[in-house]
């Protein structure tokens, strides 16, 4: 069985929604049947993404430019250290945050449109992972390869643990870095991952879940995207001394950061704490106020009770004093005709 083959079902099905992905994946192992031998069972045991990496995947498929942006950055945030440029590191670093806060928020608006929200736990993994991505090479080819498992870390210094990060990693290349402010072409013969999902779903008849047994032959025939792990040559890395003392100041600049958010975050609370007296203030005034109306309201429903029994009874005494009336009449009226 070739890597190469797996690959191309797997592209397809980690750029499915969540939900579709153990359907979709039975029904491509299915299709498999009969073809290369080794490929059904391959394709059943690819195993289902985190949540976390399902929406990094999310942006692999459908924003890629963004990936290519974080890993332009390690680039230069990588030279920056190799050639001990503080200054350049605490830019870059700047940079960076600025970047991943953009790049969070797009992949949690991507797995939103494809029927997950994101919570806040899932999106500090998708960050993490992101991170990773400027951190290190292998890293960047694993999340650009829109196959990732599970989330990523980086300490800054030792390289990312890949081990069970990525589906199929003997098909995973090198990542090629974009040109700052520039989108990165596609290879000769390359469709990104949304075109082939929209591909495999157009070709697929109704009634079961799409796959990329799908995708017409000559697509399945492209040279797949993605070779070997980390096949690029490293550059050579700057002594274990020297890394920990960029990762020092690094860790520094993140330390005075953390601290002014934390500052930010006190003043945000003072302000809640005064927000929250006045309005309780507001609140008693308009309790107390309240109990008075209702109050008022309660001697007027009586007072109104107590008018209404009067009128009743004035009535009555009007209606018996107009029939005393009218007899006292009638009286008058038959004593002035009996008159001699």
């Amino acid at each position: 069985m070739d890597d190469e083959e797996l690959a191309g079902i797997a592209n397809a099905l980690y750029a499915l929604p969540l939900d579709e992905f153990i359907a979709a994946r039975t029904a491509a192992a299915k299709e498999a049947a009969g073809t290369t031998e080794g490929l059904p069972a391959a394709v059943k045991a690819l195993p289902k993404p985190s949540v976390a990496a399902w929406a990094v995947n999310m942006l692999a498929a459908h924003q890629p430019d963004i990936l290519h942006q974080l890993n332009e950055l390690g680039g230069r945030m990588r030279a920056a250290q190799s050639s001990l440029d503080a200054a350049g590191m605490r830019d870059l670093g700047r940079e960076r945050r600025t970047l991943l806060a953009a790049a969070v928020d797009a992949a949690c608006s991507v797995a939103e449109q494809h029927g997950r929200r994101i919570s806040g736990a899932v999106a500090t993994g998708v960050e993490e992972t992101l991170r990773a991505v400027t951190a290190d090479e292998g890293a960047a080819a694993a999340v650009q390869s829109g196959r990732l498992l599970q989330i990523l870390s980086a300490d800054g210094v030792d390289t990312v643990d890949l081990d069970g990060a990525v589906a199929v990693p003997g098909a995973v290349a090198a990542p090629r870095a974009a040109e700052p402010g520039l989108s990165p072409a596609p290879a000769r013969g390359e469709e990104t991952s949304a075109k082939k999902v929209s591909a495999v779903r157009d070709k697929a008849p109704k009634g079961r879940p799409a796959t990329t047994a799908d995708v017409p032959a000559a697509a399945a025939s492209d040279k797949p995207r993605l070779q070997a792990v980390r096949q690029a040559p490293r550059p050579a890395s700057p002594s274990a001394l020297e890394k920990a003392q960029a990762a020092e100041r690094v860790a520094a600049e993140a330390a005075d950061e953390a601290t002014r958010q934390a500052q930010e975050r006190l003043e945000e609370l003072e302000a809640a704490e005064a927000d929250h007296k006045r309005l309780a203030h507001e609140a008693k005034e308009l309790r107390a106020r309240l109990k008075s109306t209702e109050e008022q309201l309660e001697r007027t429903r009586k007072l109104k009770e107590t008018v209404a029994a009067e009128t009743k009874q004035a009535a009555r005494a009007a209606d018996k004093a107009q029939r005393s009336a009218m007899l006292a009449h009638e009286r008058v009226l038959r004593l002035g005709n009996t008159r001699p």
